[in-house]
């Protein structure tokens, strides 16, 4: 019986698992850039839409779809256009009507002549200079509207101070004085001085009638 050499075996039990190795063994260049060998990056080029910026009113900016309602004084006998729903408080001829930081007050009062600039600028500024915290006077003019015509007090001053945010708003005003058979109408319009309220106040100021 002829006994074959046991040699060869062993090398072909090493080139098998030399074949296995390398059939298991990761690809060094999987993923990798063809020339570099680097790995390659995610198509990027292609651009996408800028997203739409969400448009807001600034703080203090009346929104241009505002509806407003005529509210007319106790006495009955002037009438003026209000911004619907913002909260109104009274005290006997005085009222007072506020949305954040907009207000507009309404007084009336007796009074035996028709105001003029020399008035507004000898006892009206005065007063005005010592209650508005912060005052500074912009101009005192005259106006020519629908509801007539009278003094007009443009200036500015500080809010109160917000209970909860302590913030003080800088506010610019305007203080028109209607006068009618000794009566007098005195319509304030307060808003922060960077809020484009230039159409609703006139909206405001326009709409004032005396009723009798």
């Amino acid at each position: 019986m002829v006994r074959l050499p046991k040699t060869p075996i062993l090398v072909l039990g090493s080139l098998a698992l030399v074949v296995t190795g390398c059939s298991s063994a990761p690809s060094s260049t999987q993923g990798a850039s063809p020339n570099t060998g680097a790995p390659t990056q995610p198509n990027t080029s292609t651009s996408q839409p800028a997203p739409v910026q969400t448009e807001n009113n600034p703080p203090g900016d009346i929104p241009d779809n505002q509806a407003f309602v005529t509210y007319t004084g106790k006495s009955g006998n002037y009438g003026v256009k209000i911004p619907e729903g913002w909260a109104r408080t009274a005290t006997g001829s005085s009222a007072s009507f506020t949305d954040k930081l907009n207000t507009i007050a309404v007084k009336q009062t007796a009074a035996p002549d028709a105001p003029t600039v020399k008035t507004a600028n000898s006892v009206v500024v005065p007063v005005l200079q010592a209650s508005v915290p912060n005052f500074s006077l912009d101009d005192v003019t005259t106006f020519d509207l629908p509801g007539g015509s009278g003094a007009l007090i443009t200036y500015h001053g500080d809010s109160a101070q917000d209970p909860v945010t302590n913030k003080v708003i800088r506010d610019a005003m305007e203080r028109y004085t209607f006068w009618k058979n000794g009566q007098q109408v005195v319509l304030t319009l307060t808003g922060p001085e960077n809020a484009d309220n230039v159409d609703p106040w006139a909206l405001v100021s326009s709409s004032f009638a005396w009723v009798q």
